[in-house]
């Protein structure tokens, strides 16, 4: 298979291997986290604020960590993220056994756990551009695709779930922390060593200079506002009122709520596997914008489903099209941006994906009490893809660089 192929390479084998045991460690720290909250204060308010505490570092900080993965050698730059991030969720298992583990302790830690994924993530972008060659570039993102939703929504929450069965959650986090170690290792072991940026300004400069490269761009800064935007309408509902059709209108319960996010892993890791096998497409642009748009009207569908397994059908294809938007998406990022600018375009891509996600929560509630839930769905759904479509009808430079 052609994905495979990637894995013939050391360096990635190394870094592909660190990486799946961590996202593992991700789906058992989903289990986990819940369980201790919950266990703490048994009302969702306060999960909400743990994940508060962990999405505003990473928003906040994301730009600084793609100047930081430019400005360092990326290696170290991932065996310092997770030394950070392992540390906070040792110290949480930590006070967890021991019994004195309170809400503001895991709000901090949870903390300091984001804003070690903010400088992870361009890192890791940036690493696979240093150590696979230009030509496998696709497969080895399918393969991170692929390994993703198969660790953090199916394998890792059930070893978390025997975990916390056999033993107790303070047992889980200490496994999971256990899961950063390893993959420092794994990256610690690697050869590749990355070339950072020689002209070496202040981090606010250097901030800068990925923003301009950006706005010099037309296609890149393009395609970002209007995922960014497209998101605005899309992650709120998807998230809040998806569960609620599936449990109020199809009467599914939990069962049939794990039942369509489980669907929704199978498509992530089919859609991997499929792309990964077909290679590059020949206008790549165009497949990313007609995935992300096939996503975004999958609202329309949650709106008018009316059965657990109709749903579990648009989940399948929803998160199938979003996979395979990003590896194609991400490839694209990692041959047409220079080598030295990659976390910093890497960072700004996640900051307008992720930024809108607190306003998108924010505007679910009063829309959905004003419209209801399934005519929300509906107009969300119409507006994320339809902003999708006009950019790529009414941008030339993207299809220009697409057709390049």
């Amino acid at each position: 298979m052609k994905i495979l192929r990637p894995l013939g390479i050391r360096d990635f084998a190394l870094l592909w291997g660190g990486m799946t045991v961590s996202f593992l460690g991700d789906g058992l720290y989903v289990v986990a986290i819940a369980w201790q909250v919950y266990a703490i204060s048994n009302v969702p308010t306060a999960l909400a604020l743990v994940g508060v505490a962990w999405m505003v570092p990473q928003v906040l900080l994301l730009l600084v960590g793609g100047a930081v993965s430019d400005r360092f050698e990326r290696r170290r730059v991932l065996i310092l993220s997770d030394a950070i991030r392992g540390s906070a969720i040792a110290a949480i298992g930590i006070l967890s056994v021991s019994g004195t583990l309170q809400l503001w302790h895991v709000i901090a830690l949870v903390a300091v756990y984001g804003a070690g994924g903010a400088v992870f993530t361009p890192a890791f972008t940036g690493i696979v551009r240093d150590v696979v060659p230009r030509e496998l570039l696709l497969e080895a993102n399918s393969l991170g695709q692929f390994v993703r939703p198969l660790c953090v929504r199916l394998v890792g929450p059930a070893i978390g779930g025997v975990l916390i069965g056999v033993a107790d959650v303070g047992t889980a986090f200490l496994v999971d922390a256990g899961t950063f170690a390893f993959s420092a290792t794994a990256f610690l072991l690697m050869h590749t060593r990355s070339v950072p940026d020689p002209r070496r300004g202040s981090l606010g400069r250097e901030i800068g200079e990925g923003i301009a490269y950006v706005r010099s761009q037309t296609w890149l800064w393009a395609t970002l506002a209007a995922v960014g935007f497209s998101l605005l309408f899309f992650l709120g509902p998807v998230y809040v009122l998806m569960p609620y059709v599936v449990k109020n209108s199809l009467h599914g319960g939990a069962g049939g709520l794990g039942l369509v996010f489980a669907a929704g892993g199978a498509g992530a890791v089919a859609a991997a596997l499929l792309r990964g096998q077909l290679g590059l497409p020949r206008r790549p642009l165009a497949v990313v914008y007609l995935a992300w748009t096939g996503t975004a009207f999958s609202l329309v569908g949650y709106a008018f489903v009316g059965a657990v397994w109709q749903a579990m059908i648009v989940s399948f294809f929803s998160v199938g099209c979003l996979t395979t938007g990003a590896i194609v998406w991400t490839t694209v990022l990692q041959r047409a941006v220079p080598g030295q600018m990659i976390g910093r375009v890497s960072s700004l891509d996640w900051v307008l994906s992720l930024g809108l996600t607190p306003l998108s929560y924010a505007l679910t509630g009063p829309a959905a009490h004003l419209l209801g839930a399934r005519a929300t769905l509906l107009r969300a759904g119409v507006v994320s893809g339809v902003v999708l479509l006009l950019v790529f009808a009414c941008v030339p430079a993207v299809r220009a660089v697409d057709a390049g």
